[in-house]
């Protein structure tokens, strides 16, 4: 920020924006009361940013009426979120307290506000009077304190989640080494979170940002190629809708047909995962059909959905495994829809998703649509999985046994947990995370029955309690009165809800666990020839991040079988205990002995997880003894870091003259049609016409299909695609793509 005379130009702009804001305002605003507490936080907040100016040159107060309009606009939120966006930076940004704005403006605006200050302080926390450990777990119980306002007013984190769309969208002004802090907070939190909240237009926004930055180049790519084939196909997809469009008008429909073309994050993140190429991606193109549901018919809303899909599967050839009926069994986040995938008579594939005007606007707005429809008796309170979610998250917060350090990644692995949806005997849909167990599933139902498990029937076929369960299986418990809960059941239970049950259960029995526990750690300890003193406890619980810090819960979970002892070498070698010498380390980086080795400033390590390569976009991550780790901007472990660490992140330099003439190891991934002497071509051509090291060929064929895979050196990314290129050229190949790491 900086300051600087407004001129009469920045006050026009400021005008015609607010003007903008209040036209959007004045839908949501039930009279002109409410109004008028819009004016007079436009009025308070622009005079409190007067003359300051944001790092692109425009006044900062066009951000708080930017994040407003995304409020109203994008979420669908009324009178005071609009005026607690307006006002969100004042506190944080001049001499105006929380109690001024409280003041003015009331309890509840003051306590939106609190919020999001709150928020901005944790995320952009830089003490340095802390050490790395401390600030670590200062902003994870910050964090978790903030999160819980979700259960007092979820308007906080709307707002923050409207503050982070403007961020994205003007981060071209912000350094590098600030945007990939932001970029990987957006990534690690902010996405998931407008997705579990069903805002999917402000994701789907949030992320094609994030692939602009994190890989340019493939964006460029992408998005060239989407241009080019709407250009190319376009007459063709109208060819397609019209006789759709004629079947629901003679069918007496009120109804519009919107076309939608995949992101292009959507495209990237296909092809990343399934390793196909953007002419393998069918489902390019898609149209909602949203109608407006006769009320005066017998049919409801639900029928009507499925007579839409009736006629439109008459006139065209659909994709039975493609159907996804979110109508009769809607998404956890509250989505309905039933989604189909019919071929075109060009041959194009496309998807279709069949919508009542309610249905859109929750997939639109998420949960502001959602509780405005609730009002309206649509949706009760049993049968919302979007209030179920938020009172989920709500016993992550509050339970005890949550430790701090681990709760931004529970709740983003909950954020981003595939879910599954099975079936109960008597026919009931239940939904569970994705590789759970049967036992997790006892559980879910009931602790009494999960206690009580001895087995399962899925599919009316006997299974043990560790079987994991698929999409669409039925699922029978079978129990028994004298049966009670085992520790080896923590061994492969998945789900935070079943493992925390079954510790509470032990918790009866734990003097004897910890016991149990303390001689296991003791004989192990002693066996490395080092003393269990107070410096070699400290280290472990800390390592092992032990929920309270209590020495005896570390010997209850060893005990329990839920803390593992296969690094306790490692962990004690280069933590140098018997010296007294207790030094913070961090999983996710390569621990080095703080004795034995001198920091090294802008020394650079290639990051294992996800093996960069000069070419690449990368991200620096500063490790506590002055080393670099070097890793690809789209690493997730990068923007796990990122999102909580924001002031480790740098702009690595790697690459320097010491580099020229190295080479990197990368993955190939191969598929085609197998045929004799593919093999010896494939490594002639590598290894002769490229030049390249071959380290591994791993080739499988089944009934005249190969796949496998080449890992190989090479000196840059340039190389890399040049020989992708030419190897997708030798007869058989369909299909070379990089893919994840080696070990």
């Amino acid at each position: 920020m900086s300051i600087s005379k407004f001129t009469e130009e920045d006050y026009k702009v400021i005008q015609e924006r607010y003007l903008e804001l209040k036209e959007a305002a004045q839908k949501r605003c039930a009279n002109e009361d409410e109004m008028a507490i819009v004016q007079k936080a436009f009025d308070f907040a622009n005079d409190a940013h007067k003359d300051v100016r944001r790092r692109s040159g425009d006044p900062y107060i066009l951000h708080p009426i930017a994040v407003a309009k995304i409020v109203v606009s994008n979420i669908g939120l009324g009178c005071k979120s609009i005026a607690a966006a307006l006002l969100h930076d004042v506190v944080e940004d001049t001499d105006y307290t929380i109690d001024d704005i409280r003041n003015l403006f009331g309890d509840k605006i003051a306590s939106l506000v609190d919020g999001l200050t709150k928020i901005k302080n944790v995320l952009d926390d830089k003490s340095k009077t802390l050490k790395d450990y401390e600030v670590q777990s200062l902003q994870a119980e910050n964090f978790k304190r903030i999160l819980l306002t979700m259960n007092d007013d979820v308007r906080v984190v709307l707002n923050k989640l409207a503050d982070r769309l403007h961020n994205c969208r003007t981060i071209d002004f912000m350094p590098e080494y600030k945007r990939d802090k932001i970029l990987s907070e957006t990534m690690f939190i902010f996405i998931p979170l407008a997705h579990r909240l069903g805002l999917y237009e402000m994701k789907s926004e949030m992320e094609n940002i994030w692939l602009k930055f994190k890989e340019p180049d493939a964006y460029k790519e992408i998005t060239s190629l989407v241009s080019r084939n709407i250009a190319d196909q376009e007459k063709q997809i109208d060819d397609f809708i019209a006789p759709i469009n004629a079947a629901l008008q003679k069918a007496g429909f009120d109804f519009i047909i919107k076309k939608r073309v995949k992101s292009p994050y959507s495209i990237w993140h296909k092809i990343q995962t399934k390793n196909v190429t953007f002419d393998q991606i069918y489902d390019l193109y898609a149209l909602r059909i949203i109608f407006n549901p006769d009320f005066l018919s017998k049919d409801t809303e639900r029928d009507q959905c499925y007579h839409i899909f009736s006629i439109i599967t008459s006139l065209y050839r659909y994709k039975p495994d493609r159907v996804r009926d979110w109508v009769n069994h809607p998404k956890s986040n509250g989505y309905e829809a039933l989604h189909c995938t019919l071929m075109s008579d060009n041959g194009i594939w496309v998807e279709v998703q069949i919508r009542s005007r309610r249905m859109d606007d929750i997939a639109e707005k998420g949960i502001a649509a959602h509780w405005t429809y609730k009002k309206e008796g649509y949706i009760s309170e049993n049968d919302s999985e979007m209030d179920k979610w938020i009172e989920k998250v709500k016993d992550i917060l509050v339970n005890p046994d949550v430790n701090a350090l681990d709760l931004l990644d529970i709740i983003h692995n909950d954020l981003v947990a595939s879910e599954i949806t099975i079936f109960t005997p008597k026919g009931d849909q239940k939904t569970i995370a994705k590789g759970a167990t049967a036992l997790d599933f006892a559980y879910q139902i009931h602790t009494h029955i999960g206690h009580k498990a001895i087995a399962a029937k899925v599919n009316m076929r006997l299974v043990p309690l560790s079987h994991v369960l698929k999409g669409g299986d039925l699922v029978e418990i079978i129990t028994a009165e004298n049966e009670q809960p085992k520790r080896e059941w923590l061994q492969f239970l998945q789900t935070r809800h079943a493992k925390s049950l079954v510790i509470d259960f032990f918790k009866s029995q734990k003097t004897e666990i910890a016991e149990s526990g303390r001689k296991i750690l003791s004989d192990q300890v002693a066996s490395l020839g080092y003393k269990m003193n107070h410096d070699t406890l400290g280290i472990l619980k800390d390592e092992y991040n032990i929920p309270g810090g209590s020495i005896e819960e570390l010997f209850f979970r060893i005990g329990l079988g839920t803390v593992s002892l296969s690094t306790l070498s490692e962990i004690l070698a280069k933590s140098n205990v018997e010296k007294g010498h207790t030094w913070n380390y961090f999983s996710w980086f390569k621990k080095k002995d703080s004795q034995t080795r001198k920091p090294v400033k802008d020394e650079y390590v290639i990051a294992s997880c996800c093996r960069p390569i000069p070419g690449d976009a990368v991200i620096g991550i500063k490790n506590p003894d002055g080393t670099v780790t070097v890793h690809k901007k789209t690493c997730p472990v990068a923007d796990s870091i990122a999102s909580k660490h924001g002031d480790w992140v740098v702009v690595p330099k790697w690459m320097e003259e010491k580099d020229e003439g190295k080479e990197f190891k990368v993955r190939l991934a191969l598929k085609g049609i197998d045929r004799v002497g593919l093999v010896n071509e494939i490594s002639r051509f590598v290894s002769l016409v490229m030049g390249v090291n071959i380290c591994k060929i791993y080739l499988s064929a089944e009934g005249g299909i190969f796949d496998g895979y080449i890992d190989l050196f090479v000196k840059d990314k340039a190389i890399l695609e040049r020989m992708i290129k030419k190897m997708s050229s030798i007869d058989g190949i369909q299909n070379v793509t990089r893919t994840d790491p080696m070990a």
